[in-house]
């Protein structure tokens, strides 16, 4: 267990890292560089000063607006850097200031960035998907309680079982239900926390989805075809059991045994 320093340390390290994952949602769907130009405002294209560019407190400052053209900026930005500083602080809380805390802080941060994009665009990059398969895998040699074999078997059952519900909707329906992107992120996905996660992550997707999907289809009025992106709730899914996957799966065996 972490003592408050370092977990006070892991949120702010969150927050700028949630400023650079800013620059990934928005320029990776663009094919554009994450390194130059520097950041610019997404009205006006003025470059942001350094001293505008601090996480969260100089979205405060500026009252939420673009010190050149006083538009109003997004307010997504300073959300996925406390996010972001929430998730680095929880990882130093769960796993200590640990090389464990870090890997999972990693692949957290690669969930955040595939979100919002699949949010926007109705996309899952390949180039952080596709990449991150291999890369977790090879952190599984570092992890506790995961072992490359368990990493490649989750790998197999996160990919392989929405490949065959994709195929299986495709061959009922005729239409393409799942995109390619949800299956090499659960792949990922599957990487780092093996079959046991996968199952879990797709069983906590499955009921989220459902209930936030019927909720949007209700609110908007619109019919039962709305589409509602997956990745989030994959995302959300995996979040999940790596925080508390372990106590769901004890409670699920024997929590819930009669006497």
């Amino acid at each position: 267990m972490s003592n408050p320093t370092e977990i006070i340390f892991g949120f702010f390290f969150g927050l700028l890292i949630g400023s650079f994952l800013n620059v990934c949602i928005c320029r990776l769907p663009l094919n554009a560089s994450i390194v130059t130009p520097p950041s610019s405002c997404p009205s006006c294209g003025k470059p942001i000063r350094f001293y505008d560019n601090i996480p969260v407190l100089s979205y405060i400052w500026l009252l939420g607006k673009c010190r050149g053209c006083a538009i109003p900026i997004s307010a997504r930005y300073p959300l996925v850097e406390i996010l972001t500083g929430t998730f680095a602080a929880l990882c130093v809380f769960r796993f200590g200031f640990t090389p464990t805390a870090a890997i999972y802080f990693a692949f957290i941060a690669s969930l955040v960035v595939i979100t919002f994009i699949d949010i926007d665009h109705r996309i899952i990059p390949d180039i952080i998907s596709l990449p991150g398969i291999p890369i977790f895998f090879a952190a599984t040699f570092f992890l506790p309680g995961i072992s490359p074999v368990a990493s490649i078997t989750g790998i197999l059952v996160g990919g392989g079982s929405l490949f065959l519900v994709a195929w299986g909707y495709y061959m009922v329906t005729g239409n393409e239900g799942m995109g390619g992107g949800d299956i090499k992120l659960l792949a990922m996905i599957g990487a780092i926390i093996g079959w046991q996660g996968v199952v879990l992550t797709i069983f906590a997707a499955s009921i989220t989805g459902t209930v936030i999907g019927l909720t949007l289809m209700l609110a908007s009025g619109k019919n039962m075809k709305l589409a509602v992106p997956f990745g989030p709730f994959l995302a959300l899914g995996a979040v999940i059991y790596i925080f508390y996957g372990t106590e769901l799966i004890h409670w699920y065996l024997y929590g819930i045994r009669p006497f």
